[in-house]
């Protein structure tokens, strides 16, 4: 069973930047498609970008621009950078992983998932 601790939420203005870390426990095969979700209260959990292997990435257009997924050099930790954060913003965040997409990225597809990190920007 793959584990995943998601780090570096915490409270913020507007405009202000954080940097999402997600780090998965040892694994038999490399994991290729990871991404981050959030959800807000009273609202349904969204997906805010994907990564797959061959740094291929998707955001949500609400993130676009200002939010970039990446992996790091020892290929288990996925990164969120945040970069001009809006109030609207604000939410849990959650990292998500499976060894392979193969073109499917909603909730269901993905088999490991974090507990989440709390994300709260102020206006």
């Amino acid at each position: 069973q793959v584990q995943l601790v998601e780090s570096g939420g915490g409270s913020v203005q507007s405009g202000g930047s954080l940097r999402l870390s997600c780090v998965s426990s040892r694994t038999t095969y490399r994991i290729n498609c990871w991404a981050w979700f959030r959800q807000a209260p009273g609202k349904e959990r969204e997906r805010v970008a994907i990564w797959e292997s061959g740094d291929r990435t998707q955001y949500a257009d609400s993130v676009k621009g200002r939010f970039t997924a990446s992996q790091g050099d020892a290929y288990d930790t996925l990164y969120l950078q945040m970069n001009n954060l809006k109030p609207e913003d604000t939410a849990m965040y959650f990292c998500a992983a499976t060894y392979s997409c193969g073109g499917y990225y909603e909730e269901v597809d993905f088999h490991y998932w974090g507990q989440g990190t709390q994300v709260t920007v102020s206006s």
